[in-house]
């Protein structure tokens, strides 16, 4: 059997990495059976649900999720596992990775490329998403994980280039030039739209031993807990110098849907995802700085919300208890 064509796809929080998977999708030729592993850095679990709640059932695609932080902690042992879970069900043509914005790909090839999957996986090219509007912050660009996204990326894509000035771009393109990277420069792209031919080629990445904190590999993540009595649970991660609050609701608790998505418009973060049960339907929420998005899903178990910002707020779950609708 031939081995299983691996893209890893990596940016930063909010930087469109979902969007342009799903843009990606509508490109699979029908004689192909995809899998997509969505890494996150909240113990909740959200982007799996957003996906899965855009993409019709369908028997050519699998959609598998590891929450709570860098896939390859552990020595590596959450990717493994969610690998022996994928090859267990089936061997997939082509496998798209999409890693935290915050964690750290260079490991996630490492284990890729390792010689337990020898056999079984080919790096292909690995894409990195950069939005050029936030190359003037010098917190974005001298971040450990976003420079190492340029580093060991194949291709270079500046999204959202319809909304960044000539001088954004003009500014990421120095700023390659100093960081050195094997890159003539980023192409301009919108709404993560690219050409399926962009993965068909041969990653150029070469493993280089680099240190790194490791967590319990017997810790329980939110995502796997049981539903308390109360009906919601709450989880705190952090790392990378950003807070995460996130939050499971059952699925007998409604959303008012305008009040929570007035919570969710006045909350300062640099990223909120969601997929809630409201009482207008279940709505996945996207938020990365002002960009505010909605979409309708088809549907989901329980309700799901996640909040990534440099300092978390307390009074934040108070809020967003006040937007559920009385029992």
């Amino acid at each position: 059997m031939p081995p299983t064509a691996v893209n890893v796809i990596t940016g930063f929080l909010g930087v469109g990495k979902t969007t342009a998977i799903l843009n990606l999708l509508q490109q699979k030729p029908d004689d192909e059976l995809w899998a997509i592993l969505v890494n996150e850095f909240g113990e909740i679990g959200v982007d799996g649900g957003l996906m899965q709640g855009q993409t019709p059932s369908r028997d050519d695609l699998m959609v598998l999720e590891i929450p709570g932080g860098c896939m390859c902690c552990a020595a590596g042992l959450p990717l493994e596992m969610a690998l022996s879970q994928l090859f267990f069900m089936a061997s997939p043509d082509r496998l798209i990775i999409e890693p935290t914005g915050l964690g750290h790909p260079a490991e996630v090839l490492s284990v890729l490329a390792s010689d337990a999957y020898r056999d079984r996986l080919e790096l292909h090219t690995t894409v990195a998403l950069v939005d050029a509007r936030n190359m003037a912050d010098n917190g974005h660009c001298e971040h450990p994980s976003f420079i190492q996204q340029l580093e060991i990326a194949d291709v270079i894509l500046a999204n959202k280039a319809d909304l960044a000035t000539p001088a954004d771009l003009q500014r990421l393109n120095t700023y390659l030039e100093q960081l050195n990277v094997p890159h003539t420069g980023a192409l301009p792209v919108e709404r993560g739209t690219m050409d399926l031919s962009i993965l068909g080629g041969r990653s150029a990445w070469l493993p280089v031993e680099r240190a790194h904190h490791h967590t319990d590999p017997d810790y329980v993540l939110a995502a796997d807990l049981p539903m308390p009595a109360c009906g919601f649970l709450r989880a705190d991660n952090s790392g990378e110098g950003f807070e995460s609050m996130g939050w499971r609701f059952s699925a007998d608790k409604t959303f008012h849907y305008a009040k929570v998505v007035a919570f969710l418009k006045g909350v300062d973060a640099d990223r909120i995802k969601a997929v809630l049960i409201t009482d207008e339907g279940i709505v996945g929420f996207n938020m990365s700085g002002s960009a505010f998005s909605e979409v309708q899903i088809d549907e989901c178990l329980e309700s799901r919300l996640e909040i990534i910002s440099l300092e978390s707020n307390p009074q934040w779950e108070q809020a967003l208890l006040e937007c559920v609708a009385t029992q």
